[in-house]
């Protein structure tokens, strides 16, 4: 009696960086892809101090984000949180008071950027002198 693997051949390792998942096998980019996902969530230029700095902090005012990123103008900050709210990684919540305050900060899924952050931060950082690196 011969092996039920016999004259099989064994299923390729998965490559890293590729899941097995449909998404990974597209030949064109596609809303539903995670990939696609996170980096419409962090597009624009400033997306990514403005979630560094949520990171820092659990919540900051609109004013302390502005403080900490003195080079971004008050509108593209509107606009970066705006997008971060509808993107589900950011909440947007008023405090009751006078004058009413409204806080910042990033949501559980939000706060999972850390290690992508960090990631990217390293891949950049070790790559080679040219046109796309340092």
């Amino acid at each position: 009696m011969t092996h039920r693997t016999v004259g099989q051949v064994p299923p390729a390792p998965p490559t890293p960086g590729l899941p097995d998942a449909p998404h990974a096998r597209g030949t064109a980019p596609t809303p539903g892809c995670p990939v696609e996902i996170t980096l419409a969530a962090l597009r624009g230029r400033w997306t990514t101090l403005v979630v560094r700095e949520l990171l820092r902090e659990e919540s900051r005012s609109y004013s302390e984000l502005a403080a900490c990123l003195p080079a971004l103008s008050d509108k593209v900050l509107s606009d970066r949180l705006a997008h971060l709210v509808t993107a589900g990684v950011v909440v947007r919540e008023r405090e009751p008071g006078w004058p009413p305050t409204v806080g910042y900060r990033l949501t559980p899924h939000g706060r999972e950027l850390g290690p992508v952050l960090q990631a990217l931060w390293d891949w950049g950082a070790a790559a080679p002198p040219g046109p796309a690196g340092r």
